[in-house]
């Protein structure tokens, strides 16, 4: 198998194993990412190269980030150095301070969690991050709900 060919089939079974996470059948998620589900299949198994646009859309319904797929397939290089999260997360003006401590620890934890497993940052994309972000949107959108002057969200938050 080429280079070539082992990228693409490693880059199927990242998305296979992402599926799987997301307990998403195949055909859920070749619907929520808008293609067929012999083209998604024929992905995951290494069989097709699919474009940008089509990890676009894969990346959006696994809800991880394109530049995941993209530097599986080669599209993109991995960046160098590593984003600093925990320093994000404390300068975030949308969340308060428990809730920054909160993040960063289970930011940490996972993070501990992957490494305990013996994985390598380097190699495989860190799933923490993802999960970290996932929870900045979340809260994020109860930020916003909070300052939308819904009774609800104004109740819970105190006020």
């Amino acid at each position: 198998m080429s280079e070539l060919e082992t990228r693409w089939h490693d880059l199927g079974e990242f998305i296979r194993e992402q599926r799987r996470v997301g307990h998403l059948s195949l055909r859920k998620l070749s619907e929520m990412a808008g293609i067929s589900n012999p083209y998604l299949s024929q992905i995951e198994r290494g069989l097709r190269k699919p474009s940008a646009e089509i990890l676009q859309q894969i990346a959006r319904a696994l809800e991880i980030s394109s530049e995941t797929l993209y530097v599986r397939a080669g599209i993109l290089e991995a960046r160098e150095g590593d984003t600093d999260l925990v320093t994000e997360i404390r300068r975030d003006p949308w969340i308060n301070e428990e809730q920054k401590k909160t993040l960063v620890q289970i930011y940490e934890s996972f993070r501990a969690e992957r490494r305990a497993a013996g994985f390598d940052a380097d190699v495989i994309p860190n799933a923490a991050h993802a999960a970290a972000l996932a929870a900045l949107r979340e809260t994020d959108e109860a930020a916003e709900r909070r300052t939308s002057g819904d009774p609800e969200s104004e109740a819970l938050a105190g006020r």
